[in-house]
């Protein structure tokens, strides 16, 4: 079973008098400093001038300044720039900051665990990964509740790398909810095998496969938008709530004959063989170098994708259909 560590087992007095840099004022930023600093803290904020996030850290009382200025200040450097910029940004602004007893840290493991990002042996490097979006971090906090984190330590110079660690999750208010232990693999590896197979890449090819065979068969597009994707939400919200059983029980007793009867014969064996490769690009890096080497050519491949994903049928329809649902603005 995972370990878990709550309230109990954190001390926000491991971070009194030292400096908390966030670097890149996002949504998920935005979530971490606010609540740091409202659980007493001291946060200091980097973003890029001339930018809505820069304006928005402004509005929320920060001052902000550069990544290299923060870096230099702070004694926890938390990195929240997207994947694709965190090398660039840490070889340009931070590297040459770390000086021992610092720590470097992500909420997402994907640089370290690639070697984009190699720390010097001096310095803690830790993760806390809120498994929310940062505008849910901010809600839960205000509630007086906290959004579930992931807990890893890849390095461990100072000893104390655990004890900051699980402080920083209880000024976010993740103690509150709970801090599951995972490592640096382990998390990259499992989120990105999500996003691709289930979540991202997987729920978006099963929706326009099933709005493209209702169409071809004749059937309005339409009435295939609402059968294919509009009413996906209904049954993710339930199994958010109630997992797959508690699902199957709420839904009709056809439906739930219909789960178990055909499901299997969409998610088949072959599927999960697919799967099975998608896991070993993930864990041996190609997926990895794939990714960076898209990004250094200008991400052709990745323009291409996003251009004809916007063309397609299905979101004529739904641009069309979400003007009847005001509900949904």
């Amino acid at each position: 079973m995972a370990k878990i560590y709550y309230d109990k087992d954190a001390d926000l007095g491991v971070l009194k008098n030292k400096t908390i840099a966030i670097i890149g004022y996002g949504i998920q930023g935005r979530g971490q400093a606010l609540n740091l600093r409202d659980s007493g803290l001291n946060v200091i904020v980097s973003e890029l001038e001339d930018t809505p996030n820069y304006q928005a850290a402004v509005a929320d009382g920060f001052i902000p300044m550069d990544a290299k200025k923060a870096a230099k200040q702070a004694h926890i450097i938390q990195i929240l720039t997207q994947d694709h910029v965190q090398a660039m940004v840490y070889k340009k602004s931070i590297k040459k900051q770390l000086s021992k007893g610092k720590a470097l840290v992500f909420s997402h493991g994907f640089n370290i665990h690639f070697k984009q990002i190699v720390p010097p042996a001096d310095v803690d490097v830790w993760m806390i990964a809120p498994k929310g979006p940062g505008a849910l971090v901010r809600q839960q906090y205000e509630e007086g509740k906290g959004v579930p984190c992931l807990v890893a330590i890849y390095q461990d110079a100072s000893g104390n790398a655990l004890q900051e660690a699980l402080a920083y999750a209880k000024g976010l208010g993740g103690t509150r909810a709970g801090v599951i232990q995972t490592t640096f693999a382990e998390e990259t590896e499992t989120d990105l095998f999500g996003e691709q197979v289930v979540l991202c890449g997987g729920t978006s090819e099963l929706i326009k496969a099933g709005f493209e065979t209702l169409v071809a068969a004749g059937y309005q597009p339409e009435i295939a938008y609402y059968e294919c994707l509009h009413e996906l939400k209904l049954i993710t919200d339930l199994i958010y709530k109630v997992g797959i059983d508690g699902m199957r029980k709420r839904v009709s007793d056809t439906a739930e004959y219909g789960d178990y009867s055909r499901g299997p014969r969409i998610i088949n064996e072959r599927t999960r063989k697919e799967m099975q490769k998608i896991l070993k690009e993930i864990k041996d890096g190609k997926f990895a170098r794939e990714w960076i080497r898209e990004n250094k050519k200008g991400r052709p491949n990745f323009n291409k994708w996003r251009e004809d994903s916007a063309k397609h049928q299905i979101e004529a329809v739904g641009t069309k259909l979400r003007k009847m649902m005001p509900w949904m603005e």
